[in-house]
């Protein structure tokens, strides 16, 4: 909380911006300074006037700052989203700016590929270690019949293998590998030969020492630079951070090191819109450049050289999987708290208690997609 912050909620003042504020909020399920775990306790009279002037980045902001709090921001973010909040929380300035950029530059190009790494995944090792569960994957579980946050990420590992039909002694590459996760699930239940790329040093370095003693090879790397043939191909939660400029150059990447024979999993979170938006606040905080792609991207990106063989949706999966990590960030930040600070913290929990009620809102969407080079036969994918 910021030095100039009351503790407690503040009597809410009378301005033109908390009335259109409370306006926006009627009918949602959230009040402010009200006794229910999604209501929005003001802690600073400023905050209305900044979420108006700033829209998305300035509620995050606002909330890093300790203007105000919520028990449940997860189910606020969830019922705002449900009444209609969504796009009409972000400013005009704010949606033209992101289209003058992405139109102008190419915001994913391999001179910018690192910053993502550099920003948000090398942050700390100690921070993701505590926050995740032993398999350190750092996307969405596969809850049909887990229990725990464990038991859904081997459910989702294993999931891919059979989608991908691995066998011992193929050649595979992991594009966007993290921390090792399903290389390593990959290599040791399947027997198989991986090579994972990443653009963050500390997954690399982790990731190796993950991985030892396996037939794994881990490169920091960005896609672009890939050689080489593979049996299989895997990308989980790394086609966010491709962009729209760069879909046809990295399915024709995927297609140019896949075999004939060979199969493609695809598993990244999806937009319900085509439009080329970010919100601001992710964007500037929690992944720069980031940009999430719709159903028509993939479909018209992937068509000249890739066959479709199987889409899978799971999304409402993400919310408890947010939530299980939420619940290890709170119980285990005491442990890391000497080496990060206060502002830190609030980010963390806003960002994953916000993207947990935009999945239960159905805002967004997890999807797993197989592909192939046109092989011969059908193709039957697990579930």
């Amino acid at each position: 909380m910021t030095s100039d912050s009351p503790i407690g909620p503040i009597a809410l003042p009378e301005t033109r911006a908390r009335r259109v504020i409370e306006q926006l909020l009627e009918g949602s399920g959230v009040a402010l300074n009200g006794q229910a775990p999604q209501d929005l306790r003001v802690h600073h009279p400023d905050f209305f006037s900044r979420v108006l002037r700033q829209g998305t980045l300035g509620l995050g902001e606002a909330y890093m700052d300790g203007w105000w709090d919520c028990d449940r921001i997860d189910e606020m973010a969830c019922r705002l989203l449900r009444h209609g909040l969504g796009e009409r929380a972000h400013t005009p300035s704010e949606r033209l700016m992101y289209r003058l950029q992405s139109g102008l530059f190419n915001l994913q190009s391999k001179a910018r590929a690192y910053i993502v790494g550099e920003a948000h995944y090398d942050l700390g090792n100690d921070l993701f270690e505590r926050m995740l569960d032993p398999t350190m994957c750092y996307s969405c579980g596969y809850w049909k019949e887990a229990r725990t946050l464990h038991e859904a990420q081997l459910a989702k590992l294993e999931l891919a293998c059979r989608k991908l039909e691995l066998a011992p002694g193929m050649r595979v590459l992991d594009i966007g590998c993290g921390w090792g996760s399903f290389a390593e699930h990959a290599a040791r239940h399947h027997g198989v030969e991986v090579t994972g790329i990443t653009i963050s040093r500390e997954q690399a370095e982790l990731a190796r020492e993950r991985c030892r003693g396996l037939p794994v090879s881990i490169e920091l790397m960005d896609y672009r630079d890939l050689s080489g043939r593979y049996d299989r191909i895997v990308s989980i939660g790394m086609f966010e951070h491709v962009g729209h400029r760069n879909y046809p150059t990295y399915f024709r990447t995927v297609s140019e090191h896949l075999t004939p024979e060979g199969l493609f999993l695809l598993h990244t979170i999806g937009s319900n819109s085509s439009e080329i938006t970010a919100d601001p606040w992710v964007n500037k905080y929690i992944f720069p450049n980031g940009v999430l792609p719709s159903a028509m991207h993939i479909a018209r990106a992937s068509e000249p050289h890739l066959l479709l063989e199987d889409w899978q949706n799971f999304g409402p999966d993400y919310d408890p999987t947010l939530m299980a990590w939420l619940a290890n960030f709170d119980a285990r930040w005491h442990e890391v708290a000497a080496r990060y600070n206060e502002r830190t913290r609030r980010m963390f929990r806003y960002y994953l208690s916000v993207c947990a009620g935009a999945f239960r809102a159905r805002d967004l969407q997890l999807w797993q997609m197989v592909f192939s080079r046109q092989r011969r036969g059908r193709y039957d994918a697990p579930r």
